[in-house]
């Protein structure tokens, strides 16, 4: 999502916030707040968008928790309204987020460009036409598909270079790390993303940004 005004700092804060304030809800009351009216009309837009959970200044992967939607189907303030819990208590490699937890966790909103489908005549051909810092990746084969997020091959100083982006993606998908070789089963989509995130818990909103460009 290249065009760097479609939100603004402001709006990227009022949705970490909501969310926040849904998933502190949910825990204590197990139901969702009601979304007020300014918000289903600021963010009526339909979207794709995951919201992420990590542990703050955990060494290693904090993550605790991340689930979204892939299509924009739905307007972005159902959206997060509905993955921002899941991803506290619906992710199937964690237990569900305690409230107590939420005090150590912050948040990151990822808002998505509709995916793409990256053509090639040689398998090759992805490593100079996906960007990391800038590309996140769906691997699709059959009925299985998996995604990884932009940020997901720089964050963590994991320095990731795209044949290994490639790799991880399909192994996602619970194919096989090399399944993007074959291009006439294996199908691979790029979308972009605009990110913001939390810099500690119930702190700063901050946009993040993956490239210097």
């Amino acid at each position: 999502m290249t065009d760097k005004e479609l939100f603004t700092l402001e709006e990227g804060k009022t949705l970490i916030k909501f969310a926040r304030e849904n998933i502190e809800y949910y825990l204590e009351n197990s139901k969702r707040i009601i979304v007020s009216d300014s918000l289903k009309e600021k963010f009526s837009d339909k979207y794709g968008v995951f919201v992420t959970l990590n542990v703050h200044n955990f060494e290693g992967n904090p993550l605790r928790g991340c689930i979204g939607y892939i299509e924009p189907n739905y307007s972005l303030f159902d959206v997060v309204h509905r993955v921002s819990v899941s991803s506290a208590t619906e992710d199937p490699r964690f237990p569900s987020v305690t409230l107590d937890e939420m005090d150590n966790i912050v948040i990151e909103i990822s808002i998505l460009t509709p995916p793409k489908l990256i053509e090639v005549n040689d398998p090759l051909e992805y490593l100079e036409k996906i960007v990391i810092g800038r590309d996140g990746l769906i691997a699709e084969k059959g009925m299985r598909r998996g995604l990884l997020l932009p940020q997901v091959p720089v964050d963590h100083n994991r320095n990731w270079d795209v044949k290994t982006f490639l790799e991880h993606t399909c192994s996602k998908a619970w194919l096989s790390s090399d399944a993007w070789r074959d291009i006439k089963r294996t199908k691979i989509y790029s979308f972009q993303a605009i990110l913001f995130e939390e810099k500690v818990p119930r702190g700063e909103i901050v946009r993040k940004y993956l490239t210097k460009s």
